[in-house]
């Protein structure tokens, strides 16, 4: 049994075979997900888990170059995207529109839905190199 870090299996084998910018999505629980896209449903009750918990456990376990957000995160829900800023710490930041991160889901390895239900609360992680 694994100790320690994330313990969904899912999540743990999408991260394992992820490479240089591939792209990995956490979302509120109505961003639409697009077929074909893993979803790792993860969503229970409103607001289990949060959006922010999911997006501190994956940081731990995978490198990030780079998050996309939507434009509308920083506008609808300036909080979210203070909390975003605030645990990708240097990883660059690029905001596009929300249209544009749902269409960029499409290239995702996966989609993690959490039980979020703040408007925005939705990131794309690109995938770095620890070399």
């Amino acid at each position: 049994m694994k100790k320690t870090g994330i313990l969904n299996h899912e999540i743990c084998e999408v991260i394992a075979k992820m490479g240089h910018t591939d792209g990995l999505a956490i979302a509120d629980c109505g961003l639409p997900i697009p077929d074909g896209v893993k979803r790792i449903d993860l969503a229970l009750v409103k607001d289990i888990p949060r959006f922010l918990d999911t997006l501190k456990a994956v940081l731990l376990e995978l490198e990030v170059e780079e998050v996309l957000v939507a434009e509308e995160t920083v506008k609808v829900s300036p909080h979210v995207f203070e909390d975003i800023k605030r645990e990708v710490g240097n990883i660059k930041i690029t905001l596009i529109s929300h249209e544009r991160l749902k269409e960029e889901l499409k290239n995702c390895k996966a989609v993690i839905r959490t039980g979020e239900q703040t408007p925005y609360a939705n990131i794309i992680l690109k995938s770095g190199v620890v070399f």
